[in-house]
């Protein structure tokens, strides 16, 4: 088929809502069972635009803490890790948001089974690291921390501190701390002698928030400049 002919297929597919464009140049095939969402659900098809895009990419922060088991609340994008910035996608009902990270290909990742091949997802550990770091981004550290309480099953001790050595130090300090107060004292003493080790200076509790006055836990190097509080 010539070009101009395969696009006018497409174009009627679309209309017919047999496939769809997540992305200008990228199209999925719609099965009957997913025309509601006038897409594929996007664990089905974002390894594969990210290969079309040519970047490494894994599923990461709460929806990975989905994936793992942790769903308080089922998030309203699903949220892709890739190394450079780029525009929330929306395809029919589903949406999914690109979050940057310069060094995601030291992030440990495992791969789960969809429907459709393969989806890295960040590891238990990573994802624990990057809930704490990308707090802003998971409606912040009182969601966070319950999704951490649900998380923490998952999470192996040994791992997180591999995991960490491979995260800014200040993610650490951050997650020892809300590991204490969530009355998880294994996992946060293994933590402590990394933070004991790496941290050279006073970490605030939340980036965007002043220090002043704050109150200062030695244990983690920390300046809690903010109360956490757990979703019911």
């Amino acid at each position: 088929m010539s070009l101009p002919a395969i696009r006018a297929s497409l174009r009627r597919l679309k209309r017919r809502g047999e496939i769809a464009d997540p992305y200008r140049g990228f199209h999925v095939i719609v099965p009957p069972e997913y025309r509601r969402l006038g897409c594929l659900p996007p664990e089905q098809f974002v390894q594969d635009l990210a290969a079309h895009l040519g970047e490494p990419a894994y599923a990461a922060l709460l929806s990975a803490a989905e994936i793992h088991g942790a769903a308080h609340q089922r998030p309203q994008r699903f949220q892709v890790m890739m190394r450079t910035n780029r525009r929330p996608l929306r395809c029919g009902s589903v949406e999914v948001e690109f979050v940057a990270r310069a060094d995601l290909e030291r992030t440990p990742t495992a791969e789960v089974n969809t429907p459709r091949g393969r989806l890295r997802v960040a590891s238990p550990e990573a994802t624990a690291l990057e809930l704490v770091g990308y707090a802003d981004r998971c409606a912040g550290l009182d969601n966070v921390v319950t999704v951490l309480r649900e998380l923490a099953e998952r999470v192996d001790a040994n791992r997180l501190v591999a995991a960490a050595a491979l995260a800014p130090i200040a993610w650490s300090q951050r997650l020892g701390y809300l590991l204490e107060v969530l009355g998880l004292e294994v996992l946060a003493n293994a933590l402590e002698g990394h933070v004991r080790a790496n941290a050279r200076s006073v970490a605030p509790l939340v980036r965007s928030k002043p220090t002043s006055g704050a109150r200062r836990i030695p244990r983690w190097k920390l300046a809690v400049n903010a109360e956490v509080e757990p979703d019911a």
